[in-house]
């Protein structure tokens, strides 16, 4: 891990790419051979030649379940200056969103990229909304430039484990 890379991690946050539920990420309106494992697993969101691009219009809607509860409190998502993203907004354990009915939920969080987001600046979210997160959709509304095209070049998701108890895991005492 370069010293640039350590020192975007928040303080006391982990990158949650372990915790994803891959079997379960899915992206609406991505191009089929620019996908979302370009932008969100390691080691391909590193290389430079990949992209999460859309397909049809400028709009992506993604869903990320993770295989444990977290919380989360900050992201990064980067992309080119022009076709990177703009609108992102965030939704904590909303399943089965379409573009179809994304409009009908208020968004947990929302936030408008900078140039220095789209370069690796973590975005703060309200932390309070996220909590108790079993799975987080992003919809990235429109992009830098309002073209059709939008490319993503890397999403990380940065928080900690919510340590729960595993009720299965205990033995009940018996009365005696």
């Amino acid at each position: 891990m370069s010293a640039e890379s350590a020192s975007a991690i928040p303080k006391g946050q982990v990158d949650l790419s372990d915790f994803i539920d891959w079997s379960g990420v899915e992206c609406l309106n991505q191009n089929s051979s620019h996908s979302i494992s370009n932008a969100l697993k390691q080691g391909y969101r590193e290389d430079e030649g990949l992209n999460l691009e859309s397909d049809a219009d400028e709009q992506l809607l993604i869903y990320i379940p993770f295989n444990q509860v977290i919380k989360l409190h900050s992201f990064v998502i980067k992309g080119p200056e022009e076709e990177g993203p703009k609108t992102v907004k965030l939704f904590s354990n909303k399943e089965h969103m379409g573009f179809s009915n994304v409009s009908d939920y208020p968004p947990s969080d929302t936030a408008i990229l900078s140039e220095d987001n789209l370069k690796g600046k973590p975005v703060i979210l309200k932390y309070v909304k996220f909590q108790n997160v079993r799975s987080v959709t992003i919809f990235i509304e429109d992009n830098q430039s309002d073209s059709e095209l939008t490319r993503v070049q890397k999403i990380v998701l940065y928080g900690t484990t919510v340590e729960t108890t595993d009720m299965k895991g205990l033995k009940k005492i018996e009365d005696h």
